[in-house]
C-alpha cells in the first residue's frame, strides 16, 4: 500500500475512515475515524493486570493508557527515551485500588525530571512530590483512588513527568 503526504491542512466533508480487509474473505470493513478539535482522538489503551513493557506505537502519542483496578502491584516500564514522546496514565478502577503501580523508565540513566501533585484523602492536605532530577527513573503510585499522570521525553536520555495522585498513599519516586 503506498503513503500520502500532505503538504498543509487536510479537509474532508463527509470524515475519515479505517478501512481493513480480511486477509482470507477478502470483506473490507469500515470504521470512523473520531475527530476532535485539535485533531484525531485516540482510543484508550486498557493496560494489562500485570507487568507491560509499553511502545511508543501502542502506547503514546496521544493514547491514553487506563490502569486497571490491579490484583497485584504492576509496572509499566517505558521504551527509550525518543525527544517529544509521550504517555499519559489514568488509573481507571472505579474505586480506590488495593494495589498500585509503578512508571519505569528502565534505567537510573532514564531518570524524571519534574514532580506530580498529591491530594491526600486521609488529611485533605495537597502537596508536591518531586523526583531527585538526577537518578530517580521509578515513581510508584500505592493504591490509588485516581491519577492523571504524563510522561514526556524530554530528549534521549531523561523523561519530564507531572500529573495529579489521589489517594491515601503519597507517590515515591525511586532508583533502580
Amino acid at each position: 500500500m503506498a503513503n500520502t503526504t500532505f503538504n498543509g491542512p487536510v479537509r474532508s466533508q463527509n470524515g475519515f475512515q479505517t478501512v481493513t480487509i480480511n486477509a482470507t474473505t477478502g470483506v473490507v470493513t469500515t470504521s470512523p475515524v473520531s475527530l476532535g478539535a485539535s485533531g484525531i482522538l485516540a482510543t484508550p489503551v486498557a493496560l494489562a493486570d500485570g507487568n507491560a513493557t509499553l511502545t511508543a506505537a501502542a502506547n503514546a502519542g496521544g493514547m491514553v493508557n487506563l490502569v486497571p483496578n490491579g490484583t497485584q502491584d504492576n509496572v509499566y516500564t517505558l521504551p527509550a527515551p525518543v525527544a517529544g514522546t509521550s504517555f499519559s496514565f489514568v488509573y481507571a478502577g472505579g474505586a480506590a485500588d488495593a494495589t498500585g503501580f509503578t512508571i519505569n523508565t528502565g534505567a537510573n540513566a532514564n531518570f524524571f525530571i519534574g514532580g506530580l501533585t498529591f491530594h491526600d484523602t486521609d488529611t485533605s492536605a495537597v502537596s508536591l512530590v518531586y523526583s531527585d532530577g538526577n537518578s530517580n527513573s521509578k515513581v510508584f503510585v500505592d493504591v490509588p483512588g485516581a491519577a492523571n499522570i504524563t510522561v514526556v521525553a524530554k530528549d534521549g536520555t531523561n523523561w519530564q513527568i507531572f500529573g495529579t495522585v489521589v489517594g491515601a498513599t503519597a507517590p515515591a519516586f525511586a532508583d533502580q
